[in-house]
């Protein structure tokens, strides 16, 4: 779903620009409210190592053609969605600027794509099947699982309309709709597991760090004298996962995704590649900015062993994003929490 520079025109690429600015603004002004624990910011900070690891696990789904996670649902059920829109963003900006991987001229549109489109249809999916389930943790589960498949197709039909409003080539319409929505919606398949499973594993350990899984739990009331009054509060269970050690264990996860399963990942170009290719979109791509950056196509330059230098390119874009994220979302938290102390 990354989109190269030249499949937009620049006007249009700088509309989704100042679109993106003020998302991120307004992002950052909620993410202050959600980072407002002090446990809230690292684990911002692994979500975002998170989504960049994932991210270079392309699955195959069917005709010759693979997907990875976007991880907009992910990100916003897990730490909330202004904070998830920065998430995204970050391991966009990482991707564009180190490896090559999505246009820099086209970073408004990646971000209203992937980012904005993502977590704002995810996070409104979510929400509004938990105000349907019963307020448990199989309910997170299972709403993140749907809200995750929802999101991708959607951002493949924003896609489709910002390429019907400044593509760089004539090409019909109908058919961009048609196979990009197609092809995203198998690859939803795949963002839902992976959203699903990773959201469960979390809650089962420690469902007090994970944003969509506040106030789960009803107040009983008991009937007294003919009147329903609240029962007293349970005394709190110690959490089974220390925040350091869900962290260490997120973060070696991250690690051996990136330096080593990514290996194995798909081949196969991915759903916007395939439909560009087979449509005629990408007849006036252009050059990478980027493209001769030291970690470009995630491989590390002047390493012949290809094992080596995609596990390495891993390892290190892991360990710049959770620092590039870390340092943003503390930054974030800070400013919030200077006014309180003046």
């Amino acid at each position: 779903m990354h989109v190269p520079d030249g499949f937009i025109d620049a006007p249009t690429s700088a509309v989704t620009g100042v679109v993106a600015a003020g998302a991120l603004a307004v992002s950052l002004r909620g993410a202050r409210r959600e980072l407002g624990e002090e446990r809230a910011a690292p684990l911002a900070g692994l979500v975002a190592a998170f989504i960049f690891a994932v991210q270079m696990l392309n699955f195959p789904v069917a005709a010759g053609t693979s997907g990875h996670l976007l991880g907009g649902a992910l990100a916003a059920i897990l730490v909330g969605p202004y904070t998830a829109v920065l998430c995204v963003s970050v391991v966009l900006l990482m991707q564009g600027v180190l490896f090559a991987d999505g246009g820099l001229t086209a970073l408004g549109v990646n971000i209203t794509d992937m980012a904005i489109t993502t977590t704002v249809v995810s996070y409104a999916v979510f929400r509004g099947l938990l105000a349907l389930l019963p307020r448990t943790r199989r309910s997170v589960t299972a709403a993140s699982f749907v809200a995750a498949l929802v999101s991708v197709p959607a951002a493949a039909v924003v896609f489709t309309l910002i390429y019907a409003i400044g593509g760089t080539t004539n090409v019909s319409l109908g058919k961009v709709a048609t196979a990009m929505i197609g092809v995203h919606v198998l690859i939803g398949i795949g963002e839902a597991v992976i959203t699903a499973l990773t959201v469960g594993a979390v809650v089962a350990v420690r469902p007090d760090l994970v944003y969509g899984a506040r106030g789960l739990r009803q107040r009983l009331q008991l009937r007294v004298n003919g009147e329903l009054v609240d029962a007293p509060a349970p005394t709190p269970v110690a959490a089974r996962t220390s925040r350091r050690t869900l962290w260490i264990t997120g973060l070696a996860t991250s690690l051996v995704l990136a330096g080593f399963v990514s290996f194995y990942a798909s081949a196969n170009p991915d759903g916007l590649e395939k439909v560009a290719h087979d449509q005629g979109i990408d007849q006036k791509a252009e050059r990478h900015a980027s493209a001769d950056s030291p970690l470009a196509d995630y491989g590390v330059k002047d390493v012949s062993d290809a094992r080596l230098s995609g596990g390495l390119a891993g390892v290190i874009g892991v360990g710049v994003t959770v620092v590039a994220g870390s340092a943003v979302f503390w930054a974030v938290r800070r400013r919030r929490s200077v006014p309180a102390e003046a």
